[in-house]
């Protein structure tokens, strides 16, 4: 009897009416995996095999728009999802109407497993768990059309009591790599831990996601620097762990993330689905992009109705040769570029061509409420919302930012080989490797965010959605024509500037899902926005003889620190952003409610007039 050993995970779903999605699942055997859904929607497919274990993308069509549809998954003609016993509501699809009235987006990092439910948890609740049972104890509530997870969805280095436990069973954990994970079987712990919690699987089989790896899915710091990763090559336990964590990655995480479509044009999938055993097909994958990050594309674009999603790689694809750094490479940045200006007119890019004619031109929305600009004219783009998911954030306080910065010149010996090596052991120790430790990519991404928000047609908003520091920040940019600061202690009291882009560009943090931060960790990042800090990082700069950058931006939401969740809600061109923190509280749980737990909101705002 064919069992379901983790899943459903509802990934895909179409934004724009085509009715199809797809539903991710793991069997305990070969098997055909089937989708039902309630009005005759319908999908299967074969299992395919990956190191003893059988995994299928179900494609499901015949979707209708504007509905919520609830499914079972079979496996062999037997149900297998829900659970007989299951205390959730049925798991669901849910299609957007066409045109969609608006879309709900919640995102965040870094979340370790909880622990059993009859375990404490030192770190405080879940917030994915907390989110999970809330939507379950009122089904009919709002709740996300869409989940983005930033990254560190898995901790390779940094295992639980339990996880520790199995590894033991397979290998003494007095050798290399000790308790971290060291090859793909040991990946498929971390997944059945992390995604087989009750909650949580039922919130991922009836909400759809979006992935992106960050380092801890690796290694902590994974591709800092050139000298880092000769080093790590350099131990004999690195070979199977990164081609694990690659290949559990492009299976458990990246697969989901595309199309049917896309799907059906990849051809490394069809080989893979090909063989009675893809698992030499997918170690030859992974072994060339670890060799070769030119040679695999993890970032992606989705589209979701008038808005934009573009999900960057920001930790495969990095170029670490000092002299030619680049967070990516030159065919992924042409990438990222071609898929944010896609469908913009030149014109609307703010060029210098001739404004159109509202009275004969078909594509502008003269007069249309809430464009974002003062008189409501220009022309309507491809997209009223731009979103650029990073797990790395694009603005850091502005201290920490000058000390990445400074370090990158340190390193490439801009002051000298004693300091260069000074800078790597400051790199590594304090993980100065964001975006500000690339500052030419820094400078690339600023530039292509001000022109995807210029010009008559440009977005309402331009939202850089990040994770990765362990806690919550809201940030604004201001440009200015000589590329310094507006003010003496670099602060703008309008945010954007007058030489700024016309959409509001915004750099939303949030992390940890369910994780902790050191109180030393909260008072350097509370410093990192200081005034002190930022004349201090002045310094640093001019030391390193670092190039002024063409942006500044300053703090207008937090830090927040706790296990917590952001969503935008966007309607047409407004866009509204929730912060919410998972809390404990003393009262007795209400029926489907995590016991003790509930998410609180602790900011609400409009990011648009």
């Amino acid at each position: 009897m064919t069992r379901l050993r983790l899943g459903p995970l509802l990934r895909y779903v179409d934004g724009d009416g085509g009715g199809t999605a797809t539903v991710w699942v793991e069997a305990d055997r070969p098997s055909t995996a089937e989708v039902r859904c309630e009005d005759g929607a319908y999908g299967t497919a074969r299992t395919f095999h990956i190191a003893g274990h059988h995994y299928a993308l179900i494609p499901v069509t015949g979707l209708a728009p504007g509905t919520d549809t609830p499914y079972e998954v079979l496996l062999d003609d037997r149900r297998v999802w829900p659970p007989e016993d299951s205390r959730f509501p049925p798991s669901t699809i849910r299609t957007p109407a066409v045109p969609a009235a608006g879309l709900r987006v919640s995102f965040g990092s870094c979340r370790w497993a909880s622990p059993p439910h009859d375990e404490p948890d030192p770190i405080g609740p879940d917030a994915l768990d907390t989110l999970a049972t809330r939507i379950a104890g009122d089904p009919a509530a709002a709740r996300p059309d869409v989940l983005l997870l930033l990254g560190d969805q898995v901790y390779a280095d940094e295992t639980s009591k339990a996880t520790r436990r199995r590894l033991a069973e397979r290998r003494e954990l007095s050798e290399p790599p000790g308790a971290e994970v060291a090859d793909y079987e040991e990946y498929t712990h971390l997944y059945d831990e992390s995604w087989s919690d009750p909650a949580v699987r039922w919130l991922l089989s009836t909400v759809p996601s979006c992935m992106i790896f960050d380092d801890h899915d690796l290694i902590d710091d994974w591709n800092t620097s050139a000298a880092w990763l000769a080093d790590t090559r350099a131990k004999p336990w690195w070979q199977e762990r990164v081609l694990g964590g690659l290949m559990s990655y492009w299976v458990y995480q990246h697969l989901g993330n595309l199309s049917p479509a896309e799907l059906a044009a990849d051809s490394l999938y069809a080989a893979v689905r090909a063989e009675p055993d893809g698992t030499e097909l997918l170690r030859r994958f992974a072994a060339e992009a670890d060799r070769d990050p030119a040679c695999a594309r993890w970032s992606y674009r989705r589209d979701f109705g008038r808005t934009r999603l573009l999900m960057v790689d920001s930790r495969a694809a990095r170029v670490l040769a000092e002299q030619d750094r680049a967070m990516l490479d030159e065919a992924e940045a042409r990438w990222v570029r071609d898929q944010v200006l896609d469908g913009r007119s030149p014109r609307g890019r703010g060029t210098g061509g001739p404004d159109p004619d509202p009275d004969t031109d078909p594509d502008t929305d003269s007069g249309r409420p809430g464009s974002g600009r003062p008189d409501g004219a220009g022309t309507r783009g491809p997209y009223d919302h731009l979103l650029i998911g990073t797990s790395l954030p694009w603005l850091l306080p502005p201290f920490i930012h000058d000390v990445e910065s400074w370090d990158s010149a340190l390193c490439g010996g801009e002051r000298g080989p004693r300091w260069a090596r000074f800078g790597e052991r400051l790199r590594r120790a304090a993980d100065l490797e964001h975006w500000a430790a690339f500052p030419d990519s820094f400078e690339e991404l600023t530039a292509l965010i001000a022109e995807a928000g210029s010009g008559p047609d440009a977005p309402a908003t331009v939202c850089v959605l990040s994770g990765d520091v362990h806690h919550a920040y809201v940030a604004e940019p201001s440009w200015t024509a000589d590329g310094g600061p507006d003010g003496p202690d670099g602060s703008s009291d309008s945010p954007g500037g007058a030489h700024g882009p016309d959409a509001r560009v915004v750099q939303l943090t949030c992390s940890p899902v369910h994780n902790s931060i050191p109180g030393y960790m909260k008072l350097g990042f509370r410093f990192g926005w200081s005034g002190v800090a930022r004349r201090l990082g002045h310094v640093l700069v001019r030391h390193g003889r670092v190039a002024r950058s063409s942006v500044n931006w300053r703090r207008t939401g937090g830090p927040w620190f706790g296990n917590q969740l952001m969503t935008l809600t966007l309607r047409g061109r407004s866009a509204d952003l929730r912060l919410e923190q998972a809390r404990a509280h003393g009262r007795a749980p209400e029926a489907g409610r995590t016991p003790g737990a509930e998410l609180v909101t602790v900011q609400e705002r409009s990011l648009t007039p």
